[in-house]
């Protein structure tokens, strides 16, 4: 199986955003771009800040927002001819506890607007996601969709960032086999940690 050729990370453009939960997908990028020394620099044609990690593998952070997040990846993915199964999108989840982090090909988007851009830019959910967990806010309630969203757009608590960022620490970890295409090796360690 071919590995990893383009690693996205998902988040929101500017200062307003960048501390907050729905931006671990740009930390994680952050974070691989400065143990790899990787510069990342802004490219219009492809809507984003774009580096390479190695000769054939791309790090973006889109600069569109979230619910835009696709029409990056495809410019990307079109022009280098990654095929959407060498694509890894890297994005936070509600639906796992702060700190872990899950490993997945496919599925769906459970409401996450960048997910549900890149399955429409790119015709196919079949792609990896590296799934970073900030927990949820809380029980629902009648304005669910309201708590969800300033809950994603506000920054973590020190506690809760401290293990998010051990977290993305541990993740970037698995890079190596990711680019190796050793997805099983990459899943074991991270889901057994």
């Amino acid at each position: 199986m071919s590995g990893i050729k383009l690693l996205v990370g998902l988040g929101n453009p500017g200062d307003k955003y960048e501390a907050t939960r729905h931006n671990a997908g740009f930390w994680f990028i952050d974070q691989i771009a400065t143990q790899t020394n990787s510069k990342l620099a802004l490219d219009a044609k492809f809507f984003g800040l774009v580096g390479k990690l190695n000769q054939e593998v791309w790090l973006l952070k889109p600069t569109t927002f979230m619910n835009a997040s696709g029409k990056a990846v495809a410019a990307l993915a079109n022009y280098y001819k990654i095929t959407p199964a060498e694509i890894l999108v890297i994005h936070d989840e509600l639906d796992l506890p702060t700190g872990t982090a899950k490993l997945k090909l496919g599925g769906r988007h459970g409401g996450h607007n960048g997910l549900k851009d890149i399955h429409a830019a790119l015709g196919t959910a079949d792609y990896w996601r590296l799934r970073l967990g900030i927990d949820h806010p809380g029980p629902s309630s009648p304005n669910k969709a309201n708590e969800v969203i300033n809950y994603v757009l506000k920054a973590p608590l020190k506690q809760e960032k401290d293990a998010l960022e051990a977290n993305i620490h541990a993740a970037c970890g698995v890079v190596p086999l990711l680019l190796a295409g050793d997805f099983e090796s990459a899943m074991l360690k991270l889901h057994t940690k």
